[in-house]
C-alpha cells in the first residue's frame, strides 16, 4: 500500500458530505423496498439488497445505518425509522442463542440509541434508557454463554460449534465490554457468576494467541501478522489442532475480511484499556498492562500486514493466498481493480480496516509514539479510496453504498455480472454500515467533537 502522508482529516470532508447526502437516498430505498419482506438484508443482487439465509446477523447494520444516518445528518426521519425498526424487529436478536454476532447486531442498534439518548441528540427518554440499557446487558449475557473452556482460559465459539473460534468474534466481544460496564454479569451452574469484561478478555487472549501470526515459527506459513479465519480445537482436552476458513480460500492463507476484524477488534479494545485506570477483573489474567502490551501485538501484526498485502490505493482482494492473483502480476505494487478477470476485491473489508488503522493510529498517538501517523495516514488513505469512485455507489437506483464487496466467494453467493468472470459491483450491509461508521469517526474529528467509540456514551 502507498500511504500518503499528505492527507489531513479535513481533505475528506467534501467527500464526507456527498457520502451523506448518498447514503440517505439508499437507506430510504431500502427501507421502502425491504418493508415487510423476512429476512435480513445481506448482499445486493443487480443494486438491490435482498435476504439471505445463513446466520442472521446483518440487521442490526440495517437499523444501525439509520441512527448514524441521523448522528450525521440530524434528520430526524432516519432517527424514528431506525427506532421503529429496532422497537419491532429487534428484540429476537437479543436472545438469540445461536449466533456469536451480538456485538454487530445489537451494539449497531441499542448502543447506538443509547449513545444517542446519552449525548443530548434526541430527546431524553429515560424509559428508552433503560430499555436500551436491558437490551444490552441481555444480549451480553446470552454471548457469554457460547463458552468453550481451555486449559488457560477459554474463547466464544462461533455457529460452527464449540470446536471453533472465529476471528470475527474480536469485534463482537465489545457487548461483553458494554454488559460489564453496565454493571451487569452473565449467571451459570449453581448460580455462579461469570464476568463479562474477564469472559471478554480471555476470549481476546486466546484469539491474539491462535488467530493471529507473529513470524515466530509456529508453522511454514507464520509470518508476522497474518491470520486464520478459525482455529479449530479438540474439546475433549482443549488442545490447539488447526488454522481452518469458511469464508477465505485456506486455512495457511488470509482472508481479508477476518483480518480486518481483528485489527479493528484489538484496536478498539485498546482504546477502552487506555480510557481505564485500573481494572483489577483483569488481575487473573495478568492485568491491564500485559493485556494491553498483547493486544498491542497483535494490533501492529495485523494492521503491517494489510499495509503489505493491500493494492497501492489501500483496498485489499478477498484473499492474499487467492490463486488467480498470479495472473495480476505484482498486484501488490498496482492500484486496486474490481473488474479484472481473476479474483474478486473485497471493499467491506477496506471499510472495517481503516478504521482500525486509524483507531491504532490514535491511541499510538496519545502514547507519543514515532509511528502513529503512519498508521493514521494510512487510515485516511484507505477513506480516500472509499469515499470515491468506483467505489463510492453514486447510481441513485443502486441501494448499496459502497461497490465491489464480497460475501462467501469459495461457496458463490455473490452476484457475478453478465460479461465479467468475477463477483464485482454489488455491496452488503457490514460494509455499508462500518463505511458510514468510518465517515461518522471521521467527521466528529474533523468537527472536534468528542471521539467516537463503542463505550462512547454507555452508562445509564
Amino acid at each position: 500500500m502507498q500511504i500518503n502522508p499528505e492527507l489531513k482529516t479535513q481533505d475528506l470532508k467534501d467527500k464526507i458530505e456527498r457520502l451523506w447526502t448518498l447514503s440517505g437516498q439508499k437507506i430510504k430505498s431500502m427501507a421502502s423496498h425491504l418493508e415487510g419482506v423476512s429476512g435480513s438484508p445481506v448482499v445486493t443482487v443487480n443494486g438491490t439488497y435482498e435476504p439471505r439465509s445463513w446466520t442472521d446477523w446483518t440487521q442490526g447494520f440495517q437499523y444501525g445505518s439509520e441512527l448514524l444516518q441521523f448522528d450525521a445528518t440530524k434528520d430526524a426521519h432516519f432517527l424514528n425509522l431506525g427506532i421503529d425498526h429496532i422497537k419491532a424487529h429487534m428484540p429476537p436478536h437479543i436472545s438469540h442463542f445461536g449466533v456469536h454476532d451480538h456485538g454487530f447486531n445489537n451494539l449497531s442498534t441499542y448502543g447506538n440509541w443509547l449513545r444517542l439518548l446519552n449525548e443530548g441528540k434526541v430527546e431524553q427518554n429515560a424509559g428508552a434508557k433503560e430499555f436500551c440499557a436491558l437490551a444490552l446487558k441481555l444480549s451480553a449475557s446470552v454471548q457469554a454463554q457460547r463458552w468453550t473452556s481451555l486449559p488457560e482460559g477459554g474463547f466464544i465459539y462461533s455457529f460452527n460449534g464449540p470446536h471453533s473460534l472465529f476471528v470475527d468474534t474480536m469485534r463482537t466481544i465489545r457487548i461483553l465490554v458494554v454488559g460489564h460496564m453496565l454493571g451487569h454479569y452473565s449467571s451459570g451452574e449453581n448460580d455462579s457468576k461469570i464476568n463479562l469484561l474477564k469472559r471478554a478478555y480471555q476470549h481476546a487472549l486466546a484469539s491474539a494467541k491462535y488467530s493471529i501470526y507473529y513470524g515466530e515459527g509456529r508453522d511454514t506459513y507464520d509470518v508476522w501478522g497474518r491470520t486464520a479465519h478459525e482455529a479449530i480445537f479438540n474439546t475433549n482436552d482443549g488442545n490447539f489442532r488447526s488454522p481452518s476458513t469458511q469464508q477465505g480460500y485456506s486455512g495457511f492463507s488470509t482472508w481479508t475480511r477476518g483480518l480486518s476484524w481483528a485489527m479493528l477488534g484489538f484496536a478498539e479494545q485498546l482504546e477502552f484499556l487506555q480510557s481505564q485506570e485500573h481494572l483489577p477483573e483483569l488481575d487473573e489474567l495478568g492485568g491491564k498492562a500485559y493485556i494491553e502490551e498483547v493486544f498491542l501485538k497483535a494490533a501492529r501484526a495485523t494492521c503491517d500486514f494489510y499495509l503489505e498485502n493491500s493494492a497501492i490505493d489501500g483496498i485489499p482482494y478477498w484473499d492474499t493466498g487467492a490463486p488467480g492473483l498470479f495472473h495480476l502480476l505484482d498486484w501488490r505494487n498496482k492500484k486496486s481493480d474490481p473488474f479484472n478477470d481473476y479474483e474478486p476485491i473485497d471493499s467491506s473489508a477496506a471499510a472495517i480496516g481503516a478504521q482500525g488503522l486509524l483507531r491504532l493510529g490514535n491511541y499510538l498517538k496519545v502514547r507519543n509514539k514515532a509511528d502513529a501517523d503512519t498508521y493514521w495516514s494510512a487510515g485516511l488513505t484507505i477513506a480516500d479510496s472509499l469515499f470515491d469512485e468506483p467505489y463510492l455507489s453514486t447510481n441513485e437506483n443502486h441501494q448499496g453504498l459502497i461497490l465491489h464487496a464480497i460475501y462467501h466467494r469459495p461457496n458463490g453467493w455473490d452476484h457475478i455480472p453478465k460479461g465479467s468472470t468475477i463477483p464485482n459491483g454489488e455491496a452488503c450491509m457490514w460494509g455499508d454500515y462500518h463505511t458510514r461508521e468510518l465517515a461518522l469517526y471521521l467527521g466528529e474529528v474533523i468537527k472536534g467533537d468528542s471521539y467516537y467509540t463503542f463505550f462512547k456514551g454507555i452508562t445509564l
